[in-house]
């Protein structure tokens, strides 16, 4: 009995270890990782590839975001939906971050667990991520409230670990 229990440690051990990392980060957002309807490519959209880019998402957050009762969310000035960037926004929210609170929760527990820095595409996405809960935690009432602001506070603890990490690696 203990040679297979320690067969079996071993085995998932090995089978953990060489995981590779394309597929640990897929667990994070799997729809991310799904391919394209029109090519071969994986969606794989992020927004902040420069200085610019972190404006204009700030931005668009701060003109005031519509969400449907179908949860798909879409940015209310036209003007600012009428950009390319606001493509790969609607993308991001509306195809690749978690919408259901069981969702939400299962990424808050893989991140907890996460063993490295959050790639940048991830970081935005964890961020997008706590800005619906907000929202959610915001329209609702009585236990839903709680349970949206819980996930809410769950995300917060893990993007402030994923900040701290490198200090946190420091002082062990």
């Amino acid at each position: 009995m203990l040679w297979k229990t320690l067969l079996l440690l071993l085995f998932y051990y090995s089978a953990h270890a060489t995981v590779n990392y394309k597929w640990s980060r897929a667990m994070l957002y799997p729809a991310a990782q799904r391919l394209k309807r029109s090519s071969a490519a994986f969606l794989n959209p992020v927004l902040q590839n420069s200085l610019e880019d972190v404006v204009l998402l700030y931005e668009f957050l701060l003109a005031e975001l519509d969400i449907d009762k179908g949860q798909r969310i879409s940015i209310k000035d036209e003007e600012l939906a009428s950009l390319r960037k606001a493509a790969e926004f609607d993308t991001i929210c509306n195809e690749v971050i978690p919408k259901s609170i069981t969702e939400i929760r299962r990424l808050s527990s893989r991140l907890s667990s996460y063993p490295r820095v959050l790639k940048k595409e991830d970081f935005e996405r964890t961020v997008l991520t706590m800005v619906y809960t907000a929202y959610r935690a915001a329209q609702s009432q009585g236990h839903q409230k709680d349970t949206w602001a819980e996930s809410f506070v769950n995300l917060y603890k893990a993007l402030k670990h994923d900040l701290m990490f490198p200090y946190n690696k420091q002082s062990s």
